[in-house]
């Protein structure tokens, strides 16, 4: 497997391009805080239980993602700064179908 490109607006509005392992069972709130693109306790507070949308992130491109699942549904339905293309990142696992991905971290709430 190869790691894949994907292109992350951090809170700042600033645009990172990073590459992502497709083999280390990373989802994308994992990669933001590996390259520390959020700082330190304002991203995947509940370490990635989807219990608290602090890695709420919108999706810029159309890129095919896995489906939302009951949990990140019901995460968002009650979340601050939602947008009909909010995902929580904890909840994307990181595949050879994310090459190319453009998202946008939301506001921290």
């Amino acid at each position: 497997m190869a790691d894949v490109t994907i292109k992350i607006k951090d809170r700042d509005g600033v645009m990172h391009e990073v590459q992502a392992p497709t083999d280390m069972s990373m989802n994308l709130m994992e990669l933001v805080r590996a390259y520390e693109l959020a700082p330190e306790g304002t991203i995947g507070v509940c370490g990635g239980m989807a219990m608290c949308a602090s890695c709420q992130c919108y999706v810029l491109n159309d890129v095919e993602l896995p489906e939302m699942g009951p949990d990140e549904d019901a995460m968002l339905a009650e979340a601050f700064y939602v947008k009909p293309n909010s995902r929580l990142g904890c909840q994307i696992p990181i595949t050879e179908q994310l090459e190319g991905l453009e998202i946008e971290l939301a506001p921290e709430s």
